[in-house]
């Protein structure tokens, strides 16, 4: 969601005024069994995919449950919320956030940091897909052509068919918005290629293990704990993949 605003644009001394399209930032409130979980800010818009999407790669939900989901969603301009109603032997809270989970940071918030476990992911490899998995989703961001100020995630199949993209002012927002996505389509186990258009650090690497998803680009680049867990997880890693080169990190 974008809206415009003005501004005084200046060049060399000159000065116009403008009306500029810019992001649209605002909480979400995520309740679990009538017990606040966490305020994430986002750009309003499948807030339902979001919310399963940070609730899978939180570990709360499995990525291939099938359980019926009962959920309220609440919308307004100024803040929404989703109150979740589940029972209570199937999920359990293992990192509750206490704080508000801004958009630049994914694991912000929490009251402890546990490191996911699980054994290594299996993959074939084949970077072939980056040229045109990147251009794809550039193609898609429909958003973004018209602020530039909104990060991309997408997720692919295989065969390289798209099978979801989303955008966010936050790269995690738009990584869960896809996860999620996939999971209300029941598609998430078909996932084997995760593009996103900015860096990429521990946190993403973090949700693509959660929900079982073994490849990972970016166009920027990576942290050096991403490597390390890239490494440790069995997940292929490249960063930097611009104008046909990229470099392959695990």
């Amino acid at each position: 969601m974008i809206r415009s605003y003005p501004g005084i644009k200046t060049f060399k001394g000159d000065s116009i005024t403008v009306q500029d399209a810019l992001v649209v930032e605002s909480p979400l409130i995520i309740v679990l069994n009538d017990e606040p979980f966490t305020v994430t800010m986002q750009t309003p818009g499948k807030e339902l995919e979001l919310a399963l999407g940070l609730l899978i790669t939180e570990g709360i939900l499995s990525y291939k449950s099938s359980a019926s989901i009962e959920y309220e969603l609440n919308l307004s301009e100024t803040e929404s919320s989703i109150r979740f109603h589940f029972d209570p032997s199937t999920y359990s809270i293992a990192n509750k956030r206490s704080l508000m989970s801004i958009a630049a940071c994914g694991i912000c918030g929490k009251t402890d940091w546990k490191v996911p476990e699980g054994d290594p992911l299996h993959s074939k490899e084949n970077s072939l897909i980056l040229d045109y998995g990147f251009e794809t989703m550039f193609n898609h961001q429909q958003a973004f052509h018209a602020s530039g100020g909104l990060h991309a995630a997408s997720i692919f199949d295989g065969q390289q068919n798209l099978l979801t993209i989303h955008e966010d002012i936050g790269r995690h927002n738009a990584v869960d918005k896809c996860i999620g996505d996939l999971f209300i389509k029941q598609q998430l186990q078909k996932a084997e290629w995760l593009l996103v258009s900015g860096r990429i650090s521990y946190e993403i690497i973090a949700k693509c293990f959660k929900a079982k998803i073994s490849n990972i680009a970016a166009v920027s680049a990576p942290s050096s704990l991403a490597v390390d867990f890239a490494k440790e997880w069995g997940i292929h890693l490249w960063g930097f993949c611009r104008e046909g080169r990229q470099t392959q990190y695990a």
